[in-house]
């Protein structure tokens, strides 16, 4: 499992936009069709990379939604359309502070197919965090 969390000056309905609103998920993330709806399916698209059996094309779907506090969604990839490798779930939570927001970020469901995605993710989830960051200072 990877397991992240960043603390925010902002609070967790500025930092929620950046997880919900397509157009800010994609200044940090993926270009990505994502709405904030419990059910939603949606897709990430990147360049593939083949030399970690992945097309390019992350499908999802939200399965839990609860606004300013939790999001979570299926995370799902694989070397070709149709065919699944990485069956995981990306799981967002909020802790409200008395300076911001403590942001927790929960990919699980890695398994010994998929541990060259897991060693690219574990330190890029990171690294998108430490974005949002930048984004949320640049906006104020």
């Amino acid at each position: 499992m990877i397991k992240h969390t960043v603390t925010y000056q902002h609070n967790p309905e500025q930092v929620w936009d950046y997880l919900t609103k397509p157009e800010l998920l994609a200044q940090w993330l993926m270009p990505n069709d994502f709405q904030p709806i419990l059910g939603n399916e949606f897709q990430f698209r990147i360049k593939p990379m083949p030399a970690f059996d992945f097309d390019g094309i992350i499908y999802c779907k939200v399965l839990e939604l609860v606004p300013f506090k939790k999001l979570s969604y299926s995370w799902k990839g694989g070397p070709e359309p149709g065919r699944i490798t990485l069956d995981s779930v990306v799981e967002w939570t909020l802790i409200p502070t008395s300076t911001g927001t403590d942001l927790v970020l929960e990919h699980r469901g890695f398994t010994d197919e998929n541990l060259s995605m897991y060693s690219i993710m574990e330190p890029g989830w990171h690294k998108n965090m430490l974005e949002i960051a930048e984004l949320l200072n640049v906006v104020k």
